[in-house]
């Protein structure tokens, strides 16, 4: 079986001496570009399985190359940055990033953002409409949402907005985005609604609201859904 294929569009080299020999490590095919023109060509190319990209690039801006990406590619874009401000995470996010890691970062956190972006992407092309999740089950084709084996009712907008992050499943979903999937226009920047739904649907399935295994909050982000595996 073939080996993932990542893509790293990077100029400092020792962040790449860094990134190289941990991800061959994990026995990931690994390709390398130091600007944004070698990175768009090498990616053209290869067809990599997830390209991890800096924003901070020589000849050109990485949301320039992020945007560029998405007109012809929905392959995961993990995005690497020094910059620290939340408006830059939303923006790629946004912009189609599937995560943003936050310069420094170790080892750990980045594998394991790799494993979560891929196996989305999977998923994906697998298109299970059952994901379950411990004692959690969602049916998207049936509608129908179990915890522990009993049915749990949903109102419209839970649902929905349930719907929208299992679609997400392992990916940030932005405040922005949630709300214009789930309430519309109306619903611009009432991030409220968010918080009292999101509330909701913690009592409503997680074992414990006041440690949410599923629903994870992205501080002034959005939220990440955590669901195991598609279920049949």
């Amino acid at each position: 079986m073939n080996q993932p294929l990542i893509l790293i569009i990077e100029d400092e080299e020792p962040l790449r001496r860094f990134l190289i020999p941990t991800l061959s490590s994990q026995r990931y095919q690994v390709l390398s570009a130091v600007t944004a023109t070698e990175g768009l060509a090498m990616a053209r190319s290869h067809n990599p399985d997830l390209v991890l990209l800096d924003l901070g690039l020589p000849d050109r801006d990485g949301m320039a190359v992020l945007k560029e990406l998405r007109t012809w590619s929905r392959k995961p874009v993990v995005i690497l940055s020094a910059r620290n401000q939340e408006c830059d995470k939303v923006r790629a996010l946004d912009q189609g990033a599937d995560d943003y890691l936050a310069k420094p970062f170790g080892a750990a956190e980045l594998l394991a953002r790799i494993r979560v972006a891929l196996r989305h992407t999977l998923q994906a092309d697998v298109a299970k409409p059952v994901m379950c999740s411990g004692g959690l089950r969602i049916d998207l084709e049936q509608r129908e949402v179990s915890l522990e084996g009993r049915i749990v009712k949903l109102t419209a907008l839970e649902y929905r907005l349930l719907e929208a992050l299992v679609r997400r499943n392992g990916k940030v979903a932005t405040h922005g985005q949630l709300l214009a999937e789930v309430w519309g226009p109306g619903g611009e920047g009432n991030t409220h609604y968010l918080r009292i739904y999101m509330a909701m649907l913690r009592r409503k399935l997680e074992a414990d609201p006041t440690r949410p295994r599923h629903f994870i909050t992205e501080p002034n982000v959005g939220y990440r859904l955590n669901l195991d595996a598609p279920g049949d």
